[in-house]
């Protein structure tokens, strides 16, 4: 876009039952701040950037299914992140509320689901 300059934010927004709680499941298996919380809304941003994650209040919010089942809430995005050590990953985000999800598409990816149930994907780099 053309009127965007340097400096400008952009982001994302996520719908789930309770915006406050995601944002701080996000903030904790980031090491992101909460930079901003109302009702029905709250806002984690790392630090060092202009990117934010904006979780939203979401009425009769339905979690998507993983893998995907024909009928049944499809996940319209997910997140990637990128980690050094994937089972140290995957037992940190475990212990901050997500769970794991059955099947991950390649030996060095898990799918996860955060605890609205939207899936994300830990990865390593393959050697």
């Amino acid at each position: 876009m053309r009127s965007r300059t340097a400096g400008m934010w952009w982001g994302t927004a996520i719908e789930a039952p309770d915006p406050a709680a995601l944002a701080r499941f996000y903030a904790e298996l980031l090491g992101w701040p909460v930079v901003h919380e109302e009702p029905g809304t709250a806002i984690v941003a790392p630090p060092q950037g202009a990117v934010y994650l904006v979780f939203q209040q979401a009425t009769g919010y339905q979690a998507p299914v993983w893998p995907p089942v024909d009928g049944a809430q499809r996940p319209m995005m997910h997140f990637d992140f990128q980690v050094g050590d994937l089972d140290s990953a995957v037992a940190e985000a475990l212990a901050l509320g997500a769970s794991l999800a059955t099947p991950s598409p390649r030996k060095n990816v898990r799918v996860l689901l955060d605890p609205a149930g939207h899936p994300f994907c830990l990865c390593v780099e393959e050697d």
